[in-house]
């Protein structure tokens, strides 16, 4: 794919870095100069190699970052920051489990080093989007923040008391906390997960099932349910249900000041946002509402949060942090 034009990203001035979000399907990557622009952002098919599923990731990331350096040459990063996908131990630099990618505890950071020849920051996309949104985005201001994606499936970060949350790699989950014992199995092997039921997947999904009309996202159900189809209305209402009460849950335990909400679901706009709000007042009492919020950074986030931990990195090491 062609590189983008250099575009205005709200990442400021600071170290220049190389930026890898690795994704099931597709990689973004960029190259962020010290203004903050972001050059030759690029959107590549991620390789699939059962043979060796992260050798052969780094091995493309390695060619993407020599096509970034030919284009800019007056551009030398000092770090690369890469993300991706599944269970991921940040502070070990490895990939604990990726079911899309193939590879377990795998040693990414150490690898993508090697291939690159920079210091890495390493991190799960979720979160680095998540964090992306706390800086720069709809979560400024607040210190405890929830920040989901949902799309094909549901994902968190967690943001406790200004930082983020990783739980050795495991938090975060909400779209495999249990909503329904007797639901559906989850692609993780449970049944009753919430994304099986409030996911923009499952909402497409679950109307097809109930109507026998296929549709290729939950945006014609969402359609559908506008027109008065009452499959759609079910699908919908039992979606914005379930994710209600995941939240109230998540209210009682964590008391987040805000819940920002991205993905293919948030774009409902006010369709998901008033119905979700007005059921969360249902089931609450005394506890702290959360402020429900669109999030702003849109696809970037996970590209922008990787930059801005390449640049953490690249502050600690001249700092003489730990690296």
């Amino acid at each position: 794919m062609h590189p983008d034009a250099a575009s205005t990203a709200p990442l400021g001035p600071g170290e220049a870095v190389l930026a890898f979000d690795v994704g099931g399907t597709d990689t973004k990557s960029a190259l962020i100069d010290r203004h903050g622009r972001v050059l030759g952002l690029r959107r590549t098919p991620t390789p699939h190699d059962g043979d060796d599923p992260a050798g052969a990731v780094v091995a493309a990331l390695a060619r993407l970052a020599r096509t970034h350096l030919a284009e800019v040459p007056d551009v030398q990063p000092v770090a690369a920051g890469v993300s991706v996908p599944g269970l991921v131990d940040d502070r070990a630099g490895v990939g604990i489990f990726a079911s899309n990618l193939g590879w377990r505890d795998a040693p990414i950071r150490d690898l993508a080093e090697r291939a690159l020849g920079l210091p890495v920051a390493f991190g799960h996309d979720v979160r680095v989007a998540g964090d992306a949104e706390h800086r720069l985005g709809a979560a400024q201001g607040y210190g405890d923040v929830v920040v989901l994606a949902i799309g094909t499936g549901i994902a968190g970060a967690l943001i406790l008391d200004g930082r983020p949350y990783a739980g050795g790699g495991f938090a975060g989950e909400l779209g495999h906390a249990l909503s329904d014992p007797d639901g559906a199995r989850c692609t993780c092997g449970a049944r009753g997960c919430l994304e099986t039921i409030a996911s923009a997947g499952a909402v497409a999904r679950r109307y097809t099932a109930a109507s026998g009309v296929a549709v290729p996202g939950a945006r014609d159900v969402l359609a559908a349910a506008a027109a008065g189809d009452a499959h759609a209305i079910r699908v919908w209402d039992d979606a914005v249900r379930a994710l209600s009460e995941a939240l109230a849950r998540l209210v009682a335990t964590l008391a987040p000041e805000a819940v920002v909400i991205g993905g293919g679901l948030a774009q409902a706009g006010a369709a998901l946002f008033e119905p979700l709000g007005a059921r969360l007042d249902a089931l609450l009492s005394f506890h702290r509402r959360p402020a429900l919020i669109r999030a702003r950074l849109g696809d970037d986030a996970g590209l922008l949060g990787t930059a801005l931990a390449a640049r953490d990195l690249a502050d600690r090491r001249d700092d003489g942090g730990t690296p």
